[in-house]
């Protein structure tokens, strides 16, 4: 699933193109990719420009020139792409939407977890969603780290506490932070907290240098593949050699989730005094 770096990524590649276009044409192949489901979608946008493009979380949200918004959301195969009218559509295609000069924006969704979510004149900033990691300081990560009993692996992937992250950006900075996977979120110490702050800042801001990590479908709005998965040090890496200390990286799951770390950088301990 593309992830805060992937998202930004995307964001970026389409506002040259989209930004102050009109839109004349809309296609939806598919209505059930709509929320709400009573939406008419195209009768809603067509005719409008766009004001804004920009990411919450892990949503791309347009803002039309009436101050109304929608978002799409990518979940686990979307790829939002932008290109010309004569670029043959490709399967799973499910929406399409043309602006004035000649662009189209496609939607394609292999496994329909992703879609549109109609927002009208609601702010987009949705409540249930925590703040940008970006954004956050380390004091008050630490409060809401100290609310769950969870894994800090789960607690990191929960989007009501901290959005934007998921499971390559949680792993990669739990270990640059040398804190185990495991370890309970409301265990960790100030120093711990300040640290993994730290690490998430620093490991985002690589990702987004390099722009995202293409592991199968991702890909920017003008179909080029990120490449910070070159650099992945823990993630996806299971039993090849630590960069650090050269103990062989481990794969276990947590809440569902795969998870690879290193035991030696990341040991498990008892809780310290920060």
């Amino acid at each position: 699933m593309p992830e805060l770096p992937e998202v930004q990524t995307v964001v970026n590649s389409l506002r040259p193109t989209l930004l102050g276009r009109t839109i004349v044409a809309v296609g939806l192949a598919r209505r059930d990719i709509v929320e709400p489901a009573d939406i008419d979608l195209p009768a809603l946008i067509l005719g409008r420009s766009v004001r804004d493009i920009h990411r919450r979380g892990k949503r791309i949200v347009f803002t039309l020139d009436t101050a109304q918004r929608f978002y799409i959301h990518l979940g686990m195969s979307g790829r939002l792409t932008v290109g010309p009218e004569s670029e043959a559509v490709g399967p799973h295609t499910h929406l399409q939407i043309r602006f004035e000069n000649g662009a189209v924006l496609r939607f394609r969704d292999a496994r329909r977890f992703g879609g549109v979510w109609w927002l009208g004149s609601a702010p987009d900033d949705d409540d249930t969603m925590g703040p940008e990691p970006l954004d956050l300081r380390p004091a008050e990560l630490a409060r809401r780290l100290a609310r769950t009993r969870r894994a800090i692996k789960s607690a990191l992937l929960d989007q009501s506490l901290i959005a934007g992250l998921g499971n390559i950006y949680v792993d990669e900075s739990l270990f640059a932070a040398g804190i185990h996977p495991l370890t309970r979120a409301d265990r960790l110490t100030r120093q711990q907290s300040v640290k993994l702050m730290r690490a998430i800042k620093a490991t985002l801001r690589r990702a987004l240098n390099h722009r995202g990590s293409t592991l199968r479908d991702y890909r920017d709005a003008n179909g080029e593949a990120g490449n910070f998965q070159k650099l992945h040090r823990v993630y996806g890496r299971e039993s090849e050699p630590c960069c650090k200390c050269k103990a062989p990286i481990t794969r276990i799951v947590i809440g569902g989730r795969s998870t690879h770390f290193c035991p030696a950088c990341q040991p498990r301990g008892k809780r310290k005094r920060g």
